[in-house]
């Protein structure tokens, strides 16, 4: 069997059932008398199991198998849950993350996890365990190997009763149809999808065990049952579905109304809830039409939903983006021969062509935008553990993971973000002790944010620790050469918080793995302004800090200000623009060798961006008058000096490619309507 061709959905669904089983181990933890997520967690690791097992990587289908045999004595309280057994399996998620990460990039997924299989094997060993089941669900061991098998049972309302009974007087036969699926099926769902397409052509499905609903989801093991009035014989609709793939077996029985109207009649009404009576219905037709109705909506669900979601390569989407800023450049062309030809029906059609592309525009961008989810899902994990390695008592809280980003900054944030957290946790929150005696609840807690706001999306980290201890900041960047003595003097509340962030400044008085090796924030700070975001802290000592981080809601699409310079044409992020000026030459005073301007009391540079691109001048400027666009990175200012403004833009933002990877102050380029292109400059290179 080839399985390159499964390689990319097994990555992408080992993640998520790797992910599903980090979020239920920490749910686990708070309830570990819970068996429901016991379950969970068994499902995702079982189905892991067979997948590996199927696409050849046999480490990471044993590990699976060991984890599988704990939590198997787990959900049949034969294992107590304690911190340190829940210690070993979020161990072995970590290796499997790790081993899954491996194949993604490249290589084989195997890793040497023999002293976490030597801990599973001692936890299983330390308590006896009993492979049988007290849950519905039966366990069964066949060779060593715990198989789940759910015992599926299917049990009727009036309603449904009435459409059985009905159906056989028409002539129909009933059957309960049991589907085996093999246990290393791949895409469970699409297999249940096609034997639903098989069944709606030679009958009607009346009901099925488990729910459509969770069918689709694939929130079953391997077995379902249906319940299905047809003219076929039992034989026939057994080797019509054992020819769809990855089906093991097929059981075939009849459904006898004897007893629909004793024994699950009687279960029916020993139960609390009220049974759904049918109204009159003229004719048993009728009865099996709104069945099929019902029938086919569920099968709709389970199918087309499905097919509504696919995965697709992001490279796939940038081709795209580009293919999409071709039709734009042929769009500007056609404008220009419109206006040149003065012709009705092509203005018409070049208008209409404006609209569509500006809504495909839109489209392509939406298809870009991710959850932050997919980012702040990994923290929990790693908020526990560290709260462990230090001995702390911390609760994280996540609000708003269902913002979206543009998937080029999600790609870039997550590492920002762990060292944030990671910096909260270990300068931030005291330890308990230190809690207590300043009166603070024992548990630290540590809240991260993201909202959007205008074309930003505000990534928020506020912890209620001890705040920044501002006298030690100041002393240890005067003792490290940030800043002088004098400067210092003079410096705001806001200005020493961000000293935090200046490189390699540290106030860790032992260097450890959590404190970051000494590297400081700096890192932080710079990976966040290459995205075009800016970070700001706010701290109360004794109370909590609030780290603040801005983004651009996309790194494709960018507001700019097109300006001019002899004949080239610049684009300038608003993001970075404070306000336009005109000022005159006489204005422009010198300081320490630089042309600066004095602007509402502040000092300002200027920067001549025809000199700093050498831009080549065909006549010097006899003009007293100077254009002037004032820019800012955080609380440093300059004035980019050009010949003209043309106007506010969103544009696309294109690398320059391969070749020019080292252009000074230049992030990018775009080409406008015209067919120009026009260079993206870079303020913050430009400040620096």
């Amino acid at each position: 069997m080839d399985t390159n061709q499964y390689l990319e959905v097994f990555i992408d669904e080992s993640n998520e059932h790797l992910q599903s089983c980090s979020e239920s181990l920490l749910l686990l933890e708070q309830d570990p008398t819970n068996t429901a997520i016991v379950n969970d967690i068994f499902r995702n690791a079982h189905t892991l199991k067979g997948m590996s097992a199927t696409m050849g990587f046999e480490d990471i289908a044993d590990l699976t198998h060991k984890m599988e045999n704990v939590l198997d004595g787990i959900r049949n309280d034969k294992i107590k849950v304690t911190p340190e057994i829940l210690d070993v399996v979020f161990e072995s998620v970590d290796h499997l993350e790790e081993m899954v990460a491996d194949i993604s990039g490249g290589g084989d997924g195997k890793k040497d996890v023999s002293q976490t299989v030597e801990k599973l094997k001692r936890i299983e060993n330390g308590e006896k365990i009993n492979a049988e089941s007290a849950t519905p669900a039966t366990s069964v061991e066949t060779g060593g190997e715990v198989i789940e098998v759910i015992a599926n049972k299917l049990v009727f309302d009036d309603f449904e009763k009435t459409v059985l009974e009905q159906s056989a007087e028409q002539g129909f036969s009933k059957y309960e149809i049991t589907v085996s699926l093999r246990e290393d099926c791949l895409l469970k769902a699409a297999r249940v999808y096609m034997i639903f397409e098989i069944l709606e052509k030679l009958g009607e499905v009346i009901k099925s065990t488990p729910t459509v609903e969770r069918l689709e989801e694939e929130q079953f093991d391997t077995d379902f049952s249906v319940a299905f009035v047809t003219k076929d014989s039992a034989e026939d609709l057994k080797q019509k579905l054992m020819k769809v793939s990855e089906v093991e077996q097929v059981l075939v029985q009849e459904i006898h109304l004897a007893k629909l109207n004793t024994s699950e009649e009687t279960e029916m009404n020993d139960s609390e809830e009220t049974p759904v009576v049918a109204t009159a219905v003229e004719s048993p037709k009728q009865e099996v039409e709104v069945a099929k109705t019902a029938t086919k909506q569920q099968t709709k669900s389970n199918g087309h939903n499905a097919s509504k979601t696919i995965r697709v390569n992001i490279d796939r989407l940038d081709i795209l983006m580009n293919l999409f800023e071709e039709l734009v450049i042929d769009r500007g062309r056609l404008q220009s021969i419109a206006e040149d030809l003065n012709h009705n029906e092509l203005n018409d059609t070049v208008e209409r062509m404006t609209r569509v592309s500006g809504d495909l525009q839109n489209i392509i961008l939406n298809m870009r935008m991710v959850p932050v989810e997919t980012v702040f899902n990994r923290f929990p994990k790693m908020v526990r553990q560290l709260s462990r390695d230090l001995k702390k008592k911390i609760n994280l809280e996540i609000i708003g993971a269902e913002t979206e980003l543009d998937r080029t900054v999600i790609d870039e944030i997550g590492d920002p973000l762990v060292h944030l957290i990671r910096n909260a946790l270990d300068h931030g929150v005291e330890s308990p002790e230190k809690r207590l005696a300043a009166g603070k609840p024992e548990v630290g807690s540590v809240e991260l944010r993201a909202y959007h706001s205008g074309n930003h999306v505000f990534i928020e980290i506020e912890d209620d620790g001890a705040g920044i201890n501002r006298q030690r900041v100041l002393e240890k960047a005067i003792s490290k050469g940030v800043v002088t003595e004098e400067t210092g003097k003079l410096l705001t509340d806001n200005q020493i918080n961000e000293l935090i962030l200046a490189s390699g400044f540290s106030t860790a008085e032992v260097i450890s793995d959590v404190s970051g090796r000494g590297v400081g924030l700096d890192v932080v700070k710079s990976t966040i302004e290459a995205l075009g975001g800016s970070i700001s802290i706010e701290s109360e000592e004794g109370k909590g800090s609030l780290f603040s981080i801005q983004l651009p809601l996309t790194l494709s699409i960018i507001s700019v200000m097109l300006v001019e310079i002899e004949k080239e044409v610049y684009a300038i992020p608003l993001s970075s623009i404070i306000e336009t000026s005109i000022i005159k030459k006489s204005d422009i005073l010198n300081a320490h060798n630089q042309q600066v301007i004095d602007f509402r009391g502040k000092v300002v540079p200027l920067v001549f961006l025809d000199e700093t691109f050498n831009v080549p001048r065909e006549q010097h400027e006899t003009d007293e008058f100077l254009s002037v666009v004032l820019v800012r990175k955080g609380d440093k200012t300059a004035g980019l000096v050009v010949d003209s403004f043309i106007g506010q833009q969103e544009i696309v933002l294109k690398s320059l490619g391969n070749y020019l990877t080292n252009v000074f102050a230049i992030s990018g380029a775009t080409i406008l309507g015209n067919g120009q292109v026009a260079l993206i400059v870079d303020c913050n290179a430009l400040i620096k």
